[in-house]
């Protein structure tokens, strides 16, 4: 990586801020070859998100901020503190679940020992969805949260019927944008507490529907048609085939 900041044009002028969108692809592909289940591919994944951590050491070892080895002395530091269990002599706890409380509460009491609110450090880069959910589950830590479930889906139905009432009395895209924006936060409120990872739902819906339209698209192949050539009963007839095939 020393070599390349000294040798590449390219390399040379990047920043935090110009690699950081390649740090993010670079997660999002390794998480995609787990879910394809795509072993090879996940090595060289890895290997490109590894590469993204060393460049970002590299550029804050040229300014004296930190190196790679202070990296791994962090987070190596972090996972001992975190795990008592383990390297303390603490009591094991009984389960994966009363794990992940004692985790939960470890790093509460990390935040309560720096300054700002609760949510501060929930990061803003984050994906919308997944960002939402961590903020509520920040906010329901100390009890800021609905009661259960249905609670939540009432505030779903309130909020979709907050987006007909604006359209109805002809509010602007940005009125529109707003409430769209609260009935997504309430979905993601909703998965939450029913012990749903909104962003793996989403990615199984759109595959979904990638699956789905494909066979639309080859039915209206098979009919020597194009969807654009199409009407939409024919591609929801379609639509309705494949979902009976699944």
């Amino acid at each position: 990586m020393r070599r390349l900041r000294e040798g590449c044009p390219w390399d040379r002028e990047q920043t935090f801020e110009t690699i950081a969108p390649y740090t993010i692809e670079e997660a999002y592909e390794v998480a995609g070859a787990i879910e394809d289940e795509d072993w090879v591919h996940l090595k060289d994944e890895l290997g490109d998100l590894l590469f993204q951590v060393v460049f970002h050491a590299r550029m804050a070892e040229e300014r004296a901020l930190f190196d790679f080895g202070g990296v791994v002395e962090a987070v190596t530091t972090k996972m001992i503190a975190r795990h008592p269990h383990v390297f303390g002599g603490h009591e094991t706890p009984g389960s994966a679940a009363a794990q992940t409380v004692a985790w939960e509460e470890l790093k509460r009491s990390e935040r309560a020992s720096r300054p700002g609110g609760i949510l501060d450090d929930v990061p803003r880069a984050l994906p919308a969805l997944l960002r939402a959910e961590k903020l509520q589950k920040r906010a329901g830590s100390v009890g800021f949260d609905w009661e259960n479930a249905p609670k939540v889906v009432e505030k779903i139905a309130e909020e979709a019927g907050e987006i007909a009432e604006a359209q109805a009395a002809g509010a602007g895209p940005e009125k529109i944008e707003e409430e769209v924006g609260d009935l997504l936060f309430a979905v993601a409120n909703l998965a939450r507490h029913l012990k749903v990872d909104p962003e793996k739902a989403l990615r199984s819906a759109n595959a979904k529907f990638v699956r789905r339209f494909r066979a639309i698209e080859a039915g209206l192949a098979a009919r020597g048609k194009t969807p654009a050539q199409a009407s939409l009963d024919e591609m929801e007839a379609l639509w309705v085939e494949a979902k009976k095939g699944e």
